[in-house]
């Protein structure tokens, strides 16, 4: 995502410029579905606002459907193949835990899979 400059001297609040840059990036299509975005605090060093800041912005980017808070998994853009809310989430996620088996039987780190993923993905394009 290209980083958004948050002018301190707006009339609009920091939260609001960031919210409103994200959610620009997402109908523009800049920031795709399943793109997951920086930890607050990761944004907050980033930019150089308070974490409480960068946490409201993303509270309501999730108010708004933009985006979508998974845990310690982290905050992505929503996606309604991730969300289950599309006619193909079902085959989607059923491929998804037919590969996850596939690699841990044979002894695939998270980290070794994701990169065939992200390899195969390339070479599909």
């Amino acid at each position: 995502m290209p980083g958004p400059v948050i002018d301190p001297d707006s009339s609009v609040p920091p939260f609001e410029q960031l919210r409103a840059h994200i959610a620009g990036e997402v109908a523009g299509g800049a920031l795709a579905p399943g793109s997951r975005l920086p930890t607050v605090r990761q944004m907050a060093t980033d930019l150089g606002l308070a974490a409480n800041t960068v946490a409201r912005a993303y509270r309501e980017l999730e108010a708004d459907g933009v985006v979508a808070t998974h845990g310690r998994r982290g905050t992505f853009v929503r996606s309604a193949v991730v969300d289950g809310t599309s006619d193909t989430a079902g085959a989607a996620r059923e491929a998804a835990r037919a590969f996850v088996g596939t690699v841990r039987r044979t002894g695939l780190t998270r980290d070794e899979a994701l990169r065939l993923v992200e390899s195969a993905w390339d070479r599909a394009h």
